[in-house]
């Protein structure tokens, strides 16, 4: 489970961001003012990655990066004017607002980890594709299948120190199933 980040840490970023980057809209900087200016409102802020998957969010880009200058969502809605997107802001400020910050370096820079939040709305699976998804499963029936081996060895070790012939055969035959499982993932 993830801390929650405090109203000043929220704030100390947003100062900091001002402070180092200019900004593709100038709209974008009056909104980040008036929610360091707004404490109230800063509470509901959440710093998230692909906000277009959240009910309310935000991206903000600074200059620099080829990401559009400002965008707001809004259900299934999506505009880059900013203004709509602050009345809508101070119109519904006890709303939870997911904001992406869109910057050179952002996934390297320590000052946006300290806010970035993981975002609620992303689906389990939204990090993976198809291939990733197939080495994942691959990889896990692999493990499972070593350590089934390693507990069939140790069992027919123990078999063979008590004379059980009967138990020896039947993990025998199991250890070279699962030897032969192990192959197609060309795994000894």
């Amino acid at each position: 489970m993830q801390t929650p980040i405090s109203v000043n840490e929220k704030k100390e970023f947003v100062r900091w961001f001002l402070n180092h980057y200019q900004l593709k809209k100038r709209e974008s900087v009056w909104i980040l003012n008036y929610l360091m200016n707004h404490e109230s409102l800063l509470t509901n802020v959440c710093f998230v990655e692909d906000v277009k998957l959240c009910p309310r969010g935000m991206e903000i880009t600074a200059q620099g990066v080829k990401d559009p200058p400002f965008r707001f969502y809004k259900g299934q809605v999506m505009t880059n004017d900013a203004e709509k997107s602050f009345h809508d802001l101070r119109m519904n400020q006890d709303e939870p607002i997911y904001i992406q910050m869109n910057f050179e370096n952002a996934h390297q820079c320590s000052m946006y980890a300290l806010v970035l939040e993981d975002n609620p709305y992303l689906p389990k699976d939204h990090y993976l594709n198809e291939n990733d998804r197939e080495e994942a499963e691959q990889l896990l029936s692999s493990s499972l299948l070593l350590y089934k081996k390693s507990v069939l060895e140790k069992q027919i070790d123990q078999s063979l120190e008590k004379g059980d012939q009967a138990s020896f055969k039947k993990l025998a035959q199991s250890l070279s199933e699962v030897k032969e499982s192990l192959k197609k993932y060309a795994v000894k």
